[in-house]
């Protein structure tokens, strides 16, 4: 099946208010291409490297989404272009996001990692940590980017009680956030081609889709 047929189809799963992010790492310039051809525009990498190459070769009117675990001492290299970056779990990697952002006069949407699944090989922040930031006399300070939302990641099975609980948990957590600390968060990013279903019945705004659309990862080393 074409690229351009899985998209249509997987659309059609998802309500208006869900954005999909077609994760595109691993995958060359020709599928990414015919996808931006057949409408999409938001793109997920998890290797800064290779989203900067990326971006060099392709349409500039992308969004890049920065998916994977963030490095601090790269960040300046994806900070003229990047729109999103999803998975900051650290006041220090905030601040250093606002630091480059601002030499380019840009503001970055920012997620905030929280930690949901049971696998201690997953990143993220626990609920406390995130209240913290929030409250924190730093963040007032950082003009050149914005907390959007929320990320996470659920535990890596087949259960879907399980990823019902995690889901449901993170959304709990989101809502808290903005009726206690009086935020605007709008992004719930949770969900991905195992389990995106199950994240949009309990508050997903926004998919991260990979394998359902290119097929599956072309593994580097």
């Amino acid at each position: 099946m074409l690229i351009k047929e899985k998209l249509d189809q997987l659309l059609k799963t998802l309500p208006p208010h869900v954005q999909l992010v077609a994760v595109s790492k691993t995958k060359p310039l020709s599928d990414i291409q015919e996808a931006y051809d057949a409408g999409q525009r938001s793109f997920g990498e998890n290797r800064i490297q290779e989203m900067v190459n990326k971006y060099d070769e392709l349409p500039k009117d992308i969004q890049w989404h920065m998916i994977g675990h963030l490095q601090k001492n790269k960040i300046k290299y994806m900070a003229n272009f990047v729109h999103m970056i999803h998975g900051v779990d650290s006041l220090d990697k905030l601040i250093e996001i606002n630091k480059q952002a601002k030499k380019h006069n840009r503001i970055i949407k920012c997620l905030l990692q929280v930690k949901i699944a049971q696998e201690t090989s997953k990143f993220g922040l626990h609920e406390e940590e995130i209240i913290e930031i929030f409250q924190s006399t730093e963040i007032k300070d950082l003009e050149n980017i914005r907390i959007d939302g929320l990320m996470g990641m659920a535990t890596f099975t087949s259960d879907v009680q399980q990823l019902s609980d995690e889901f449901k948990s993170l959304k709990s957590f989101f809502d808290k956030l903005n009726t206690t600390l009086m935020l605007d968060l709008t992004t719930l990013s949770i969900g991905m081609s195992g389990d995106y279903k199950i994240a949009v019945k309990y508050g997903s705004t926004m998919v991260r889709v990979g394998s359902a659309i290119f097929g599956e990862r072309n593994y580097i080393a």
